[in-house]
């Protein structure tokens, strides 16, 4: 692999580390080749149809089956993430939401299930959503208010979701509702709801700055039947942290692969562009701006792919790395983009410009799937959780004394 300092291969800094073998050294090459005749494409207003488009482009590569395949391989996750992100946002997003969107059916769902849905997802022929957002239960999951209540032989769905990606275009949505088993976050399941469906609504579309597929959705009296369930009612809850537990580490891989794309557009102008009579990246302080950029997407590539890595080792829960992957990468790809459009001055802001796109389409990943606030308490908390277990531990241990 070259240098991925200066240009897209994935995580080239880490190929020959432990973290990258040689199936996923050529598995970054692949992914490489394929996005690269599709990057910087104009996008238009249609990005319903641009969307679709990539998910045919995904399919035919084979590409999706990674993010369906299971055990999920979170490192090739994460490769593909970067890359494809390196190159095009909304090719991400096709990407990452066709695995977010039946990752529960892959990990938890019935057989029936997975033979119904999985292999039209992976063949483009399906589009999958996940709805597990709510307008006052985004990070709080155990908040959400949306029901399923028990009617005969199946159930009845009611309520609202909110902030859904490929909500408008999904032929499908993974749904998460209160059973009611139990209080609180115990009392959550799961459902795969076809769009069709009667009782669901899609109310609203939702422009955001960086425009891919999203709205807000509405139940009313929606029956589906038992079978609809994935896996064990009641066990909602763990099925949306272990589906996020795989893909939360690739939102940070994705903040990668912009910091990267951000780096590489800032070398080429600064060492185009002539000031005070010399190159731009000849002044010390645009110098030091490219050292701290460097600085941050090595660190951002680091604790991404440990994450991935400790997870791809059958390590059960990730939840910490996870989330500091997730958090700094996010948010240090937002400071690499911002630093890019400061030495790109005027450039930097002009609609249709690299560092613009990508100045609009990093905001949104210090949000989604956890924000870094979030991130913030599931780090703290296991932090002192770990130091309590061991206080305890020390505690009950015999001293040389009651020996």
């Amino acid at each position: 692999m070259k240098d991925a300092r200066t240009n897209d291969a994935a995580s080239a800094i880490l190929a020959d580390s432990p973290f990258f073998d040689d199936e996923a050294r050529d598995f970054a090459r692949r992914v490489a080749a394929f996005a690269a005749p599709l990057g910087d494409a104009p996008h238009g207003h249609d990005v319903d149809a641009i969307c679709r488009q990539h998910v045919g482009n995904l399919a035919a590569s084979g590409l999706l089956r990674e993010a369906l395949s299971t055990p999920f391989s979170v490192t090739k996750l994460c490769i593909a993430r970067e890359t494809l992100a390196y190159h095009d946002g909304l090719l991400d997003f096709a990407f990452a939401m066709q695995g977010l969107g039946s990752g529960a059916i892959a990990l938890f769902g019935s057989e029936v299930q997975q033979a119904r849905y999985l292999p039209r997802v992976a063949a483009g022929e399906t589009i999958a959503a996940l709805a597990l957002s709510e307008a006052e239960a985004g990070s709080d999951v155990a908040a959400l208010r949306t029901t399923a209540r028990r009617d005969g032989d199946g159930f009845v769905i009611d309520g609202e979701k909110m902030w859904i990606s490929n909500g408008g275009i999904a032929d499908f949505y993974v749904v998460f509702a209160r059973t009611g088993e139990a209080p609180g976050a115990r009392g959550l399941s799961a459902f795969v709801v076809d769009a069709e469906t009667a009782g669901l609504e899609v109310v609203e579309r939702i422009d955001v700055v960086a425009p891919h597929p999203l709205a807000r959705l509405r139940f009313r009296n929606c029956r589906v039947a038992a079978t609809a369930l994935v896996g064990e009612a009641g066990r909602g809850f763990h099925a949306a942290m272990a589906t996020l537990d795989v893909f939360r580490a690739t939102v940070g891989a994705a903040a990668l692969g912009f910091a990267k794309r951000a780096l590489q557009a800032t070398l080429e102008h600064t060492t185009q562009r002539e000031l005070f009579g010399g190159p731009l990246a000849d002044m010390p302080v645009t110098r030091a701006k490219l050292a701290d950029m460097a600085l941050a997407i090595d660190a951002m590539a680091l604790l991404i792919y440990r994450a991935a890595w400790q997870k791809d080792q059958g390590q059960e829960r990730v939840t910490r790395e996870a989330a500091m992957a997730k958090l700094f990468a996010t948010e240090e790809a937002q400071r690499v983009i911002d630093a890019a459009v400061q030495l790109h001055g005027g450039m930097g802001v002009r609609v249709g410009t690299v560092c613009e796109r990508l100045y609009r389409e990093i905001r949104a990943l210090r949000i989604y799937e956890g924000a870094s606030e979030i991130q913030q308490q599931i780090i703290g908390r296991g932090l002192v959780d770990e130091y309590r277990a061991a206080a305890t531990r020390r505690a009950a241990a015999p001293t040389s004394e009651d020996r």
